[in-house]
């Protein structure tokens, strides 16, 4: 389809737009709102550090071995439409907050998860995303933290559904989760 040259604007249409319209007045601009104030700092990163003893066995109630997990991760709450997931997968909701799991033991990586929820449901969050990592230095039992992502995020009631994020916000390496209001 041609674009048309845009029409030129006579003389006598512009004085006859100024009569039309009449005298104009100017309004002085809004102030701007307040600036909310910035929540402080929380140290996530150190806590968990200092939760992390050196040594320590995986301490979990369930083996990570017995439970299967495939490349993507999707979950979806009982009492929910599919729908919602789909929009989930698609990017449809955009992520609040994050948090990573990267060099973090079984242990520090199951406690930072707890905390890590509780607080975005307390800020009244309703998208996070959860960065365990893909697995690929994990042994023959298969990528850790990625396993105790899923079983964990399964069992909190807070969990609406979550899946794997897409490529460019970690892929099958981290998980976005929608959390009730």
């Amino acid at each position: 389809m041609k674009r048309r040259p845009p029409t030129t604007v006579t003389e006598d249409d512009a004085r006859l737009f100024r009569e039309a319209i009449g005298e104009v007045r100017t309004f002085d601009p809004a102030p701007l709102p307040p600036a909310t104030p910035r929540p402080a700092p929380r140290p996530r990163m150190f806590e968990a550090d200092e939760a992390a003893v050196p040594g320590e066995l995986l301490d979990m109630a369930f083996d990570p071995a017995l439970m299967e997990v495939g490349e993507e991760l999707s979950f979806l709450h009982d009492g929910y439409p599919p729908k919602l997931l789909k929009q989930l997968k698609r990017g449809h909701f955009s992520v609040q907050d994050d948090l990573d799991l990267h060099h973090m033991n079984a242990a520090a990586a199951q406690a930072s998860i707890a905390d890590f929820l509780a607080e975005a449901r307390q800020n009244g969050l309703r998208c996070v995303r959860i960065v365990h990592g893909k697995g690929l230095r994990s042994k023959s039992a298969g990528p850790v933290l990625k396993a105790l992502t899923d079983r964990m995020l399964r069992r909190r009631d807070e969990v609406i559904a979550f899946a794997s994020a897409r490529p460019a916000m970690g892929g099958t390496g981290a998980v976005v989760v929608l959390l009730k209001s």
